[in-house]
């Protein structure tokens, strides 16, 4: 630090930040080495610009008594955006280094709702310095203040001339910026009277510019760029002045229209109309060479008739050019973000819609909502003007022309077309109506009558018929009385707005925002005149849809509004869908539709989210339309009544209930509080056991979750156990994270009172990493040690339980719990024996061949959830329960249970569809479901997110179509898959009725599938004739009971037993030498082996494949199928049977994670197995039969088969069958079907690989059917061969086994390896590619060349070296990585093989030819010989 006298910029920060009594400083830098002195002696904390400084700021902790001071640089401002929404009522300034000379920085966070300063010179940096101090401390409120320090670099500062009387941080009467008094701008001319044009200054040179000023110019420099002061800064403005020019400091040309400078003038549209404002327009200048001639330039730009708009002047700075492209592009992918909604629009209306404000448009004013409605009301205007001349026109002797029959009967129908609601059909005409009326009037223009049609318009759009369109944002949510959407609804006009809202949920609840943004969809429903729907994208396509096609069609103003959320412009779609489910559920942006001309009242209001806010929940409730709604949806009914809980409220009714039943139970007895966190159940059981335990031993014990804790009551709880089992990266599962917030921010909480202990379940070789280590078992570890520190005396040593051990985490807590017990005084207590732990088979054996207590369950409406028994027992029925995993946390804080629902899974043995089954399918899903179908890896079709009152006409309807569920899920037999084989009618159909029948076989015989879904009638039947479809068929679940001795009807298993199988079972048969089943991956692996008369003489069977593992817990690997030989057709159920016989005697049933036949075998070993199966089959095995299999994956486009007739693989992503803006697949497949359905020829048929044929397309139809794939992108196949040949599970939001993101993810993350495929000319090569969000495998990853297998969010094990063809496992090359990790290894690999393979060599071969990962030759050796750095 100086003497004072003669301080630089810096230091003069230091020293005002210093007046304030509590006060700290970070700074950040590019690299460690890089240190400022002057902070590091104020013992400043020094950060890295690329390792994430604001992070790392807000996690060290901020205190609303502390100024914090924050010295950093533009661009890694610009990278933290995200963090920037957490940061509010905080006493924070950042002092930004404008290092980059780039002031669009600024205007680029302008809607930060931050005040920004920007000082561009010594003036200006006197007074914004000592004001930030003054805003930050007075207002509690963040700060952004833009320094140029080169331009002071030899400035010098007196400290004693900077007076500053603050000397703490005002909390308690804050005061608001507005009551500060601030200098917001500075006027500099020459003459202010003559002054025709004027320069915003956003630049460097603002002095420069002042010494060159013309007299017909004027400049404004800003010293406080927000809050926006418009009224201040027009009062500023010569009443002379008719033409703006922002000049603004920026590293590069504009590539795009809008430059969020400009937008700020348009904040009051009226402004500039009121002062006659001619000319606004943006000019970007760099480092200027001449300042005079760049003036000069700017100036005679600006006067011109037609200026150019991207004027650009100057050198670009030095700098790093990639932060320069990550500005320029975030405005860009900003943009297009948004252009999905134009996207869908363009879509539904194609050349009938009409942007009357071009979003995209280089000129801001064009873009400007307001300017479309003006332009709208121009049409307008000019149409009545050309209604009314046509109503006069109709004489023929009007014209002296040929034509003039023609155009009077065109003009007749052209005025009733006018006064009518066009319908889609209509429009069409009617267009074509118009343009021949256009035509003859050019034709005729010479002609009088003719040219009292041109001098209205000549125009073509004012003869023909549009769906008139405006594009708006959330802007217009602010003043509504004055905004754009009062005038578009006060005009009554046939217009249609579409307003883009792009706020986060959680900016809107960390905001005072909220306070001032109106609703628009309520303001415009009372209207009563207007139709208003809310929408999102990411939410509903399908609503989104109707409300289009209604609002289009709606005769008077429309206002959709549509909800984009981002924090940044650079996130993904995924990103946004997770901020769109969040705001969806939790009530803040519900789904609905309101139409008042619909003729019944009860169609007016549609809702179709189940969540709403109590702004709306209001208006329905005095419209009289909440009690419809709540009749019409019981789910939405319970989700109302429970949205008004308070949380609080909850946790403190549930203590006083404990306390109460110990009460009952006596008095006597030390307490015991046990509170545990858990993700998959293990911690809540082992609390729940404890307790029992505890309670067991005279003490007054209580169990409950971590969220019950109320803090404030803790210090008075005498004993107290955590039991914590370990998330992701050494996180607290979720019903922990917020207990653990609130003890480890505080410091007041005295807990010398309380005796507790800590137990931890974790795994030590889950991130076998050294540097790693410290996940293991850290919030058990995080726990314990905070509450030492809070004073609170450990009653033993922390516990910690590790998979690792042979016991599990039983080992660690049998000695842990022994200590308890010690400690306690109660070890020698007298303890009954404990009930045995229910497990899967008591489950199975006790559940009356599988009803448990279904029925009772379905008829509990308290709860969307299903008890645990019924949830495993369900799996048997097909279905299972799931929560939306995005939203838990959300509607936990609502006091809201999980949203459970059910995935239901059909049995689908040889992946077949009629057209019929795919139109019931699609409907259930748009219905019951989420609105999309998944095509799973065994070839057949789930549904997701049908919630428990729509469980049973779900199964019923897919029962009318003579399809089912019985034993798609559960331990059993599973569905039946089967190649595709499109070009071979004759062998196809012979191995697909082998599947059939095989899938029949071993069905489960128990009849309560039909007792408990199928037998009677229902309601909910859409035909009285589904109970006579299922009841007539032959097939499917069993619907009689044997007799048995005593003439007693009675279900009997004759194969499967009560308990059924102790694992799930699967059977895939391939035809080489295709191999798209994954044949060496299922229990059962079948090869079909054909004859040259194309007759199938049987198949080589394999046996003990199977992909579930657990990560780092080497007794559980993946298997491929070994060879036992080949069986002929006739032969082939007898030898499955011997084989499921003996895994259902010999399968593991004590651990579930053991129970796989692959353990089986490998337990007995392959050769005893194999005589065993022979010996139960009654025949030895023949010696395998010679084939060849060349690839796993589906080969895409259109073959015809030798009968003639055609089939056609189509892509379908990841099996999502979903309408997206760029692929609006499920709407092509539905009008497909509905083809097929007419023409009664034609089906559908999946593949394990997730895709879709369309089969048996004659000669006939075919022009049809490719002409309509084409319009929906279904026979889209442009994609990268790694795209083409990946697969991946669904994980979140639904799958509750899931660590990592898969099907959400893989195309992002494909998305990126495409750009170094490129890069070395591999686009075209097919690499199979998989990804799973856990170790279960349900894409088979361990035998794709390149897999990823999610361990926590984020991060993934990378495994290498499986075979194209699918017969070797690949195995472990690094684990625990993260994307950027994941992209820098595969890189260098690519490369190598691009340059080194032999002609025709696959990734995988290669890899382990070059030696880069070893074979793995046999499951069991899965996790030996591993690379160097693997762990």
């Amino acid at each position: 630090m100086s003497d004072g006298t003669g301080a630089n910029a810096l230091d003069s920060l230091i020293y005002l930040s210093k007046s304030v009594e509590n006060h700290k400083f970070y700074y950040s830098t590019a690299t460690k080495s890089q240190t400022i002195d002057s902070l590091e002696n104020e013992n400043a904390i020094h950060l890295i610009n690329n390792n994430d400084p604001l992070s790392s700021i807000i996690n060290n902790g901020l205190d609303e008594n502390t100024l914090t001071t924050i010295f950093i640089d533009e661009w890694t401002l610009l990278r933290a955006l995200p963090q920037f929404y957490t940061l509010t009522n905080l006493p924070i300034i950042f002092n930004v280094d404008l290092n980059f000379q780039d002031y669009s920085i600024a205007a680029a966070l302008k809607d930060l709702a931050f005040p920004i300063l920007i000082s561009s010179d010594l003036d200006a940096f006197v007074r914004n310095a000592q004001k930030s101090i003054e805003i930050a401390t007075q207002t509690s409120t963040p700060l952004l203040h833009f320094i140029n320090y080169k331009n002071m670099e030899n400035k010098k500062i007196n400290l004693k001339e900077l007076n500053l009387d603050i000397k703490k941080i005002e909390v308690e009467e804050k005061k608001t910026i507005h009551e500060l008094h601030l200098d917001y701008f500075k006027l500099y001319s020459k003459n202010v009277g003559s002054a025709e044009n004027i320069i915003i200054n956003l630049s460097a040179y603002a002095n420069e510019f002042i010494n060159y000023l013309p007299t017909d110019t004027a400049l404004i420099d800003i010293y406080i760029y927000r809050p926006w002061n418009l009224d201040l800064l027009f009062e500023l403005i010569p009443k002379t002045v008719k033409k703006i020019v922002v000049v603004q400091n920026s590293n590069s040309e504009s590539t795009f229209g809008i430059e969020p400078a400009l937008l700020d003038f348009f904040a009051d549209f009226n402004k500039l109309v009121e002062r006659n404002i001619d000319q606004l327009i943006i000019s970007n200048v760099s480092q200027l060479i001449n300042v005079n001639e760049s003036l000069q330039s700017i100036i005679n730009n600006l006067k011109s008739d037609k200026p150019n708009e991207r004027l650009f002047s100057g050198t670009p700075y030095a700098t790093d050019s990639e932060n320069v492209k990550l500005y320029i592009s975030a405005i860009e992918n900003a943009i297009n973000l948004e252009d999905a909604y134009l996207k869908v629009l363009k879509q539904l209306f194609g050349s009938n819609l009409n942007i009357f404000n071009e979003f995209n448009s280089a000129n801001v004013q064009e873009n400007n909502p307001e300017y479309g409605f003006g332009r709208f009301l121009n049409s307008q205007h000019i149409r009545e003007t050309l209604v009314t001349l046509a109503k006069q026109s109709l004489d023929i002797n009007s014209y002296d022309f040929d034509a003039a029959t023609d155009l009077v009967k065109l003009l007749s129908k052209w005025i009733q077309f006018n006064s009518v609601e066009l319908s889609e059909e209509t429009l069409s005409t009617a267009n074509e109506v118009g343009k021949n009326i256009y035509e003859i009037l050019l034709q005729n223009k010479n002609s009088e009558g003719a040219k009292k049609f041109l001098s209205i318009s000549n125009e073509i759009q004012d003869y023909t018929f549009k769906l008139n369109w405006l594009i708006g944002s959330d802007a217009w949510s602010y003043d509504l009385g004055n905004s754009g959407i009062h005038q578009v609804i006060a005009s009554k006009k046939n217009i249609n707005v579409l307003l883009i809202d792009s706020e986060p949920y959680d900016k809107i609840k960390n905001s005072t925002a909220k306070d001032r943004k109106k609703d628009v969809g309520l303001y415009a429903m009372n209207y009563a005149n207007v139709y208003v729907a809310s929408v999102a994208v990411y939410a509903s396509y399908t609503q989104l849809l109707s409300a289009l096609i209604e609002a289009s069609k709606f005769n008077g103003p429309s206002i959709v509004l549509a909800y984009l959320p981002y924090h940044s412009e650079n996130e993904t779609p995924l990103e946004i869908l997770k901020e769109t489910k969040i705001a969806v559920e939790s009530g803040y942006w519900p789904l609905y539709r309101y139409d008042p001309s619909k003729e019944k009242e009860t169609e007016i209001f549609s809702l179709d989210s189940s969540v709403i806010r109590n702004e709306l929940q209001k208006f329905l409730d005095r419209e009289n339309k909440l009690s419809l709604l709540a009749q019409k949806s019981p789910d939405f009914a319970r989700n109302l009544k429970d949205s008004a809980s308070d949380l609080l409220t909850k946790k403190q009714n549930a203590r006083a209930k404990r306390a109460f039943d110990q009460l009952l139970e006596g008095l006597s007895g030390p307490p015991l509080h046990i509170y545990y966190a858990s993700d998959g159940g293990n911690a809540t059981a082992l609390a729940k056991k404890l307790g029992n335990r505890a309670a067991a031993r005279g003490l007054k014990s209580s169990v409950s979750s971590m969220d019950d804790i109320i803090i404030e009551e803790l210090p008075n709880e005498e004993n107290v156990i955590f039991v914590t089992s370990t998330a992701g990266q050494g996180e607290l599962p979720q019903d922990g994270k917020a207990f653990w917030d609130q003890i480890k921010s505080t410091l007041d909480l005295d807990l010398a009172s309380v005796n507790f202990s800590v137990f931890g379940l974790g795994d030590s070789q889950y991130w076998p990493r050294k540097e790693d280590a410290h996940y293991y078992n850290k919030p058990a570890k995080d726990i314990f040690k905070r509450l030492e520190l809070l004073s609170a005396k450990p009653i033993i040593p922390l516990g910690l339980g590790d998979d690792q051990d042979a016991d599990g985490f039983q080992t660690g807590y049998k000695e842990w719990e022994a200590s308890l017990w010690e400690a306690l005084g109660v070890s020698g207590a007298a303890v009954a024996d404990e009930p045995k732990e229910l497990t899967n088979e008591d489950m199975k054996l006790g559940s009356n061949y599988l009803r448990g207590t279904i029925k009772e369950g379905l008829a509990d409406q308290s709860t969307g959830a299903l008890c645990a028994v019924d949830q495993q027992l369900t799996k048997f029925h097909g279905f299972y329960m799931q929560d939306d995993r995005d939203i838990r946390e959300t509607r936990k804080s609502q006091g809201l249970e999980p949203y459970y629902s059910f995935m239901v899974r059909c049995r689908l043995p040889g992946g077949k569809v009629t057209p019929e089954q795919w139109l019931v399918l699609d409907s259930l899903a748009d219905n019951n479901g989420v609105g999309t179908l998944k095509i799973t890896t065994r070839a057949t079709i789930q549904l997701h997110g049908v919630i428990k009152k729509d469980i049973k006409h779900t199964l019923r309807a897919i029962n009318s179509t003579l399809l089912d569920t019985v034993a798609a899920c559960g331990d059993v037999n599973r569905n039946v898959t089967v190649a595709s084989l499109p070009g071979n009618a004759k062998v196809h159909k012979q191995v697909s009725q082998v599947a059939h029948d095989i899938s029949e076989f071993f069905l489960p015989r128990t009849t309560a599938y039909h007792e408990i879904w199928l037998q009677g009638n229902d309601d909910r039947d859409l035909d009285p004739s589904w109970p006579s479809k299922w009841e007539n068929r032959k097939e499917g679940p069993n619907k009689k009971k044997t007799l048995i001795a005593g003439n007693a009807l009675v279900d009997v298993e004759p194969l499967l037993g009560q308990t059924y199988l102790p694992r799930k079972f699967k059977i895939n048969i391939a035809i080489p030498p295709y191999n798209d089943v994954d044949v060496w991956s299922s229990d059962v692996g079948l090869i079909a082996i054909i004859d040259k008369d194309q007759n199938l003489k049987g198949f080589n069977m394999y046996v003990g494949g199977g992909m579930g593992t657990t990560h780092n817990n080497k007794k559980t690997y993946p298997r491929t199928g070994s060879s036992f030989g080949f069986v002929k057709t006739e032969d082939i159920f007898k030898a499955i049977e011997a084989v499921i016989i003996l895994q259902r005697d010999h399968g593991d049933r004590q651990n579930r994670k053991h129970a796989r036949l692959k353990y089986t075998i490998d337990d007995m070993t392959v050769p005893v197995f194999k005589k065993k199966t022979e010996e139960l089959f009654g025949k030895v095995f023949e010696p395998e039969q010679p084939f060849e299999i060349t690839s796993n994956i589906d080969y895409f486009g259109w073959v015809k088969d030798e009968t003639g007739l055609n089939h056609c693989t189509m892509y379908i992503e990841n099996g999502r069958v979903v309408d997206t803006a760029d692929l609006p697949q499920k709407t092509g497949l539905r009008k497909l079907a509905r083809l097929l359905k007419e023409w009664g020829s034609g089906h559908f048929r999946l593949t394990a690989n997730q895709h879709l044929l369309v089969d048996n397309i004659d000669d006939t139809h075919l022009d049809e059917v490719k002409e309509l794939m084409k319009k929906y992108k279904l026979d889209n196949t442009n994609f990268s061969g790694l795209r083409l040949s990946s697969s991946a599970c669904v994980a979140f939001p639904s799958c509750g086994l899931a660590m990592a993101e898969s099907e959400r993810y893989l195309p992002v993350l494909i998305t990126k390896i495409e750009d170094i495929l490129e890069e070395y000319g591999l686009r075209h090569d097919s690499i199979i590619m998989r990804m799973t969000g856990c170790g279960n495998g349900c894409s088979r990853p361990w035998l794709a060349e390149l897999a990823l297998v999610g361990k926590a969010p984020g991060t993934y094990n990378l495994l290498l070296g499986g075979s194209y063809n699918g017969e070797r496992l690949n195995k472990l090359y690094r684990a625990s990585i993260k994307e950027d990790e994941i992209l820098s290894i595969i890189k260098p690999l690519f490369k190598k093989w691009s340059l080194e393979r032999y002609d025709g060599e696959h990734f995988g071969d290669f890899l382990i030819r070059d030696g880069v990962i070893k074979p793995t030759t046999e499951g069991k050796y899965f996790h030996d010989d591993l690379p160097e750095g693997a762990l």
